[in-house]
């Protein structure tokens, strides 16, 4: 059984996620000045988090370790809606 913590610190651990998304993406975005596919960068922005998320969700036995995954999982949407955006804007 998985430990869920409480639905409050769930959600904020889940938003907060979110936003380091959003923060991790226009880091990269002015970070990264190579020329990348497409494919591989959305495998690996949508790829890591998850896995690792799902990883830690799957062997958690503790509330926090519960939370961290959460956090990982909802770190990859944050971070591939800034990829959109920028593509969008980039007019590709």
């Amino acid at each position: 059984m998985i430990p869920l913590p409480r639905a409050r610190w769930l959600t904020g651990v889940m938003l907060v996620g979110v936003a380091a998304g959003v923060i991790a993406g226009v880091v990269a975005t002015l970070l990264v000045t190579a020329p990348v596919r497409p494919d591989v960068a959305i495998g690996l922005v949508l790829a890591v988090p998850s896995v690792l998320g799902m990883a830690l969700l799957l062997v958690s036995a503790s509330r926090w370790v519960t939370a961290l995954g959460a956090f990982c999982l909802a770190v990859a949407p944050g971070w591939f809606g800034v990829l959109v955006l920028t593509q969008v804007v980039h007019g590709a």
